[in-house]
């Protein structure tokens, strides 16, 4: 089933807005969106598909050794992940060797010693009482696999207790990043050992202070993010729209959003990841819906001004 994305957001206006981390006059505000995010924004480009066999489709990552391969997965079931051309078409499924699936929340791609290498977060935590989360690392496969080599296991814990996390970001350093929802506590960035182990639990670093100290609303919960190929930007989506960063400030723990794209004219029933391609390109998938109804895919074009 096709929806056709142009005519959706025929009434969508993208906001472009700088948030500095305290409360400033809104001259200052004007004065911060006219230096640092003159002319930015996100249009839609082509319609809205639907992934077969993603039902629960909840990350997606563009590969880094096949020019027009994403890989996507689903948040429960089997250890799959699903090989997608740039038009959402299903061109693969690939099992995860050696990986178990208790709540599978993203998806990134990023360097390892192998060379390309894909990270699944498996780090949701809705009754905030678990006591870790695990990232796999496993070398890029290709489509046509049937399953990935080996995958390497890495176990963490936050210091300060439990959190339900959606969004993971790896930087071309190898620095794997969580983002945590927002329910229970803080939305707040947390950073992996820079040596990843896999022979102990390691202990998560909290990198700054929390974007927001109070609980939020369901619509400003991260769901996940991304890097850009260029590393520039991280992309920060939640369920109705996707806030742009610039990597150096985000990862020294300065939450100072450079602009955001509203995607609620897509209508996906629940909007969930969000890839970079190449250029401005961002992927969008989301769950189907009720009764295991097929995933989405979007896709749009950016225009990212440094």
């Amino acid at each position: 089933m096709h929806h056709m994305i142009s005519a959706v957001f025929a009434a969508i206006t993208l906001m472009i807005i700088a948030v500095p981390l305290a409360a400033a006059p809104d001259a200052d505000i004007a004065m911060y969106l006219q230096q640092n995010a003159p002319g930015s924004g996100c249009r839609p480009s082509g319609d809205i598909v639907r992934l077969n066999g993603l039902s629960e489709a909840s990350g997606v990552a563009a590969s880094r050794r096949m020019p027009g391969v994403l890989w996507a997965h689903n948040d429960s079931g089997e250890p799959l992940i699903f090989a997608l051309n740039e038009q959402g078409a299903v061109t693969g499924r690939v099992r995860v060797t050696g990986a178990k699936v208790e709540d599978w929340e993203d998806i990134a791609v990023g360097p390892c010693p192998q060379g390309s290498c894909i990270y699944i977060a498996d780090v949701g935590d809705n009754s905030g009482n678990r006591d870790h989360v695990t990232v796999y690392r496993v070398p890029e496969p290709s489509p046509q696999d049937s399953s990935t080599a080996p995958t390497e296991v890495f176990r963490a814990r936050y210091a300060d207790g439990a959190h339900d996390a959606e969004a993971l970001f790896v930087t071309p350093k190898s620095e794997v990043f969580i983002i945590t929802k927002g329910d229970p506590g803080p939305i707040a960035l947390y950073r992996f050992p820079r040596v990843l182990r896999s022979d102990v639990i390691m202990q998560l670093e909290q990198i700054g202070a929390p974007a927001a100290a109070a609980k939020v609303s369901s619509e400003e919960r991260p769901t996940a993010a991304d890097i850009s190929q260029d590393a520039q930007w991280v992309a920060v989506r939640t369920t109705r729209r996707v806030a742009f960063y610039r990597t150096a400030d985000l990862i020294s723990g300065r939450w100072l959003e450079a602009f955001r794209t509203d995607v609620s004219g897509l209508r996906e029933p629940r909007g969930e990841g969000i890839a970079f391609g190449a250029g401005g390109t961002l992927f969008l998938v989301g769950e189907g819906g009720a009764f295991s109804a097929a995933g989405t895919f979007a896709r749009l074009e950016c225009t990212m001004n440094r």
